[in-house]
């Protein structure tokens, strides 16, 4: 009951700031400035309200040193696919000649989940704000399915030039949410790909590195050594007080 209702607190803050604030702020900014508002300014206006927040996000929650870690290993990971996707022997030496951006990252995802959204919300325009609200959360999984498969295709043809340009955004944008990972990262990295590969029947590319690993308790495991810790903690201050 606590993770579900974490999640849906999650979810609620989520959709909140990420759609509903950049609707309301862009419908009444553009009703002050011109009256009887101008459809395609207000969802432009709402489409840049929408990046200037994630961007800020990201930016915010990067000074934090624990996230900038996780980009690491965000890093870590996209340089070790890069690898396996030109065959090259997965150590250390060969992954670290690749970027930390990736084409197929949610990163670049939601960029394109925001720029489709502008397109079919300003086809959809001319409804009160209720039923507009509710139209940008009912049309969650309908813009996101059509961002994936917008994704899919763009990654299959980065040989063109204009689709390079055309996906350049969200590359850069992967240079705030992707960092450059120190060894252990790449080695953890390796690891996962190796397991992910083999629950696929495949083998890794040859030459590759095999980082020794442990296996990973189950959650009721984990669960209880936490609790057993935190008990043995409590004991001990009571102890000392």
């Amino acid at each position: 009951a606590a993770v579900a209702l974490t999640v849906l607190f999650t979810v609620g803050i989520a959709v909140g700031l990420f759609t509903i604030l950049p609707l309301l702020l862009s419908r009444f900014g553009t009703e002050a400035v011109i009256p009887g508002g101008q459809v395609v300014i207000q969802h432009l206006l709402e489409g840049l309200i929408q990046t200037a927040i994630f961007v800020g996000y990201l930016l915010l929650v990067s000074r934090s040193p624990d996230i900038r870690r996780v980009f690491q290993y965000h890093g870590a990971e996209h340089m070790t696919i890069h690898a396996l996707e030109h065959e090259d022997p997965l150590t250390i030496e060969r992954i670290r000649r690749y970027p930390t951006a990736h084409p197929r990252c949610g990163t670049e995802f939601l960029v394109v989940f925001i720029i489709v959204s502008i397109i079919l919300f300003s086809l959809l325009a001319g409804h009160d704000l209720l039923v507009t609200i509710a139209s940008r959360i009912v049309l969650i999984p309908v813009i996101a399915s059509v961002s994936y498969e917008i994704l899919r295709w763009g990654a299959r043809r980065r040989d063109s030039w204009w689709t390079r340009w055309l996906f350049l955004p969200g590359i850069w944008l992967q240079g705030i949410t992707t960092k450059q990972p120190d060894d252990s990262m790449i080695e953890v990295a390796v690891a996962s790909v190796r397991e992910a590969i083999a629950a696929n029947g495949e083998d890794p590319p040859p030459g590759s590195m095999d980082p020794p690993r442990e296996p990973v308790p189950d959650l009721k495991t984990f669960a209880d050594d936490q609790a057993r810790a935190e008990g043995h903690a409590a004991t001990r201050d009571q102890a000392q007080r």
